[in-house]
């Protein structure tokens, strides 16, 4: 069943001439790992906050068409009811976190749902688990580097254990150590736990590995929607998506009579789908 249905989506922002988003469509099933990437400005941020109600509650404009997440429509239910539901991971950790301490911004979630004291301390400790902060609970936020932050606020968010993960390009501020490591956490919630994920991402040589699938849009308009070896090709390299080095390395041996199976879209991958090659 899907978790999130999009239909004939078009919003325009208060003051703009140009809809950011023109008539968009697709829908994500229970527990897929979905990467939403494109040129920048093509809309992305808008359909995620879209996703948790930002728009069109808080975000001013005209929106046309519908949008349901977990049977909820963005139109009908506010953005604290959306929030039970869906967790919103913003791209920048320091926009999130407030408090004096890490424990206290992941407690912050629950405390607001209303729940008993003795289940918010559980999901504290719970989401710090999951994360691999447990040692850095009692640490202020701005104390930490940019891959523990972030850590600190996918727990914020876990910690309200929604059936839905946004995460607008988390790796955009990390080395790429720490982008891997928040990605690999990302990948285990979905595996272990079953969680849908929306995940808006450039760095698509580290990220395209964990995905079912990749949609690519381009101008507001859903552009390219399948698996990552299926969509990151020449099309999309020519709208400006950065697709893994290691999947244009295998397009353009495959030009030269080297015949894949399946597009690799990781090392790990290409080295497998080269060994079978070899002994063939």
């Amino acid at each position: 069943m899907p978790t999130i249905v999009v239909k004939d989506l078009t919003f325009t922002y208060l003051g703009s001439k140009k809809p950011s988003i023109s008539d968009l469509t697709f829908s994500v099933d229970e527990g897929q790992f979905v990467i939403l990437t494109g040129p920048s400005g093509c809309g992305k941020t808008s359909v995620c906050r879209c996703l948790n109600g930002l728009i069109p509650h808080f975000y001013s404009g005209e929106l046309e068409g519908d949008l349901t997440v977990c049977g909820l429509s963005i139109r009908e239910k506010s953005t604290s009811e959306l929030a039970r539901k869906v967790g919103f991971v913003f791209q920048n950790p320091e926009n999130q976190l407030f408090s004096l301490s890490v424990e206290r911004d992941v407690a912050f979630g629950p405390e607001n749902l209303g729940l008993p004291r003795s289940e918010t301390r559980k999901r504290v400790d719970w989401a710090l688990e999951v994360t691999g902060i447990s040692g850095l609970r009692y640490r202020a936020p701005y104390e930490l580097s940019g891959g523990q932050q972030q850590r600190a606020a996918i727990a914020a968010v876990l910690a309200m254990k929604p059936e839905v993960m946004v995460l607008d390009e988390p790796t955009s501020f990390l080395d790429p150590k720490s982008a891997v490591d928040i990605l690999k956490v990302v990948h285990d919630l979905n595996k272990t736990l079953g969680m849908t994920i929306v995940l808006v991402e450039h760095r698509l040589d580290l990220a395209s590995q964990y995905a079912d699938r990749v949609i690519i849009m381009d101008k507001g308009e859903t552009i390219l929607d399948g698996k990552p070896s299926e969509v990151l090709g020449e099309k999309a390299r020519l709208i400006g998506v950065g697709i893994p080095r290691i999947t244009l390395l295998a397009q353009l041996l495959q030009k030269d009579g080297l015949s894949f199976a399946s597009i690799p879209i990781s090392v790990e991958d290409a080295s497998v789908a080269i060994r079978r090659l070899l002994s063939s």
